[in-house]
């Protein structure tokens, strides 16, 4: 499909048809200003290399097929390596090629079943959603209408029940939802969807679409910074936090900043946010505070785990899709009247390293020690996890487990806060308001889905100085997680005592 001039104005893909479906004023952008288009986050790469690991296993689901090579621009050639594939009596047919009425699109697989071609689209999300059916409808209606009939639909989707044992299983990992019914329905909506959008496309204004949850609904927008161009930085109402007002509600009233907004429509928590904003102030509740500190006790260890967790095709035996599985820690410890001291663990290869961390931490941390960590559910998720892996360990990891402390919820339930705060209890946001002097700012990885891709990349990489480069960075991060609390637990003293 060679796409003229008259034509450009018109075309749809997949892609373009699912982006449209979410918003067409992203839809016109894209195609007449993709010069505004934010830049791609790491996290988003990230994502998109998932996706297409998961596409390379599912292939394994019908071997021996042949693949379409995508080829920018040469569109008629791939729809006719396909029809070519199809004559020739090829039955399995990866990245399948069709195009009409000037919609292109590629089927993931397309497979020759007992009664007839069958239509597969590969997910890496656990669930089949909507727009995973408005995705297989448009490819449906497209191959259909080029003249192929398709008996089945389905969606290739992870199966998160899945453990891993040994190579992967990929009739295991994946599950196959048959949507064929419900691709049924959706044939004339896509012909609807199809007209709305070339109208808007042919009219040569940028549509009037506001803001709104759309914007990130099912995928982050990448016009987010030209469409919300008019929203301050500073303190605007999708500043407020917590359950209780909607600050898309609140703005579709007209209201753009937190200072706007009516106290007496709050609840407590957002109102105290509000409040404490409007004017420059602070919470500290000693009572509250001393209450915690007289829970702990000598010697103190600080613990933070590091985990992958955006990981589609577990790694490692006896994990499942998605598991937040530990592959680093930092644990400051001190004794009372010594100076604060340091362990850390780090792999720098690919081997599995849950058994070398567990044994590393369960000698590092002595029995009966007060163990703190920020939001210590997590810490704790983690350890239950390792006791499932490696059952020597649970009276220990439980006795660790039953003496971890966390100052988070002192927090979370404003018997701290101030202003700057914004309504975060995050560990990012209250170190640099209580301790100044430290911060996350000007450290190469400085958040937890940056500390999972940089260990991919790390055990990936066959560059010897790159990987210690990374290994280094993620150290840096880490230590500075429990060190936080060490600092954040040395002010709360200080509220209290002086």
């Amino acid at each position: 499909m060679s796409i003229d001039k008259a034509g450009i104005n018109t075309y749809l893909s997949k892609s373009l048809f699912i982006r449209g479906l979410q918003c067409l004023k992203s839809l016109y952008l894209h195609k007449f200003h993709p010069e505004l288009k934010d830049e791609i986050s790491e996290a988003q790469e990230a994502l998109f290399q998932s996706g297409f690991e998961v596409g390379d296993y599912a292939k394994r689901l019908f071997p021996e097929g042949t693949e379409i090579v995508y080829k920018e621009g040469n569109y008629d050639e791939q729809v006719e390596l396909t029809r070519s594939e199809i004559e020739n009596g090829t039955t399995t047919i990866y990245e399948a090629a069709f195009n009409y009425d000037n919609i292109f699109i590629k089927a993931d697989i397309l497979h020759k079943g007992k009664e007839g071609w069958e239509l597969y689209e590969v997910k890496s999300s656990s669930d089949v959603h909507e727009h995973h059916i408005n995705d297989v409808s448009l490819q449906y209606y497209v191959i259909t209408n080029s003249g192929l009939p398709v008996s089945k639909a389905y969606v290739v989707h992870i199966n998160n029940e899945y453990v891993r044992d040994g190579e992967i299983e990929v009739e295991k990992l994946f599950a196959v939802s048959d949507v064929t019914e419900k691709v049924l329905e959706k044939q004339d909506y896509v012909e609807d969807e199809i007209s709305k959008m070339r109208t808007t496309l042919l009219k040569g204004e940028i549509p009037d679409i506001d803001i709104g949850e759309h914007c990130s609904e099912p995928y982050e927008c990448d016009f987010g910074g030209h469409c919300w161009r008019h929203i301050s930085k500073e303190y605007p109402v999708f500043d407020l936090c917590g359950n209780g007002a909607s600050a898309y509600d609140l703005y579709r009233q007209g209201i753009l900043y937190l200072k706007d907004i009516p106290l007496d429509i709050l609840p407590y928590g957002q109102r105290t946010q509000v409040e404490m904003f409007i004017n420059k102030g602070s919470i500290i509740n000693k009572a509250k505070i001393k209450e915690f500190l007289d829970t702990l006790w000598y010697p103190m260890y600080f613990l933070d785990f590091e985990t992958l967790f955006m990981v589609p095709v577990p790694l490692f035996n006896g994990t499942y899709p998605y598991q937040k599985v530990a592959f680093q820690y930092s644990l400051h410890y001190i004794e009372e009247g010594n100076e604060l001291k340091h362990h850390e663990f780090l792999p720098s290869n690919g081997d599995d390293p849950r058994e070398q961390l567990i044994k590393k931490l369960m000698k590092e941390i002595p029995d009966n020690a007060c163990v703190l960590a920020w939001n210590k559910p997590f810490e704790e998720g983690r350890l239950k996890e390792f006791k499932k892996w490696f059952p020597e360990y649970s009276e220990k990891i439980d006795s660790i487990i039953n003496n971890m402390r966390d100052p988070m919820p002192l927090f979370r339930s404003k018997d701290i806060y101030h202003w700057q705060l914004n309504g975060s209890y995050s560990l990012k946001n209250v170190l640099p308001v209580l301790v100044p002097e430290m911060s996350y700012a000007d450290l190469e990885v400085s958040n937890g889905g940056m500390a999972a891709n940089a260990y991919i990349e790390m055990i990936q990489t066959e560059d010897a100085k790159e990987r210690e480069q990374i290994r280094q960075s993620l150290l840096k991060y880490c230590e500075l997680d429990t060190l936080a609390i060490v600092r954040i637990l040395e002010s709360l003293k200080e509220m209290v005592f002086s």
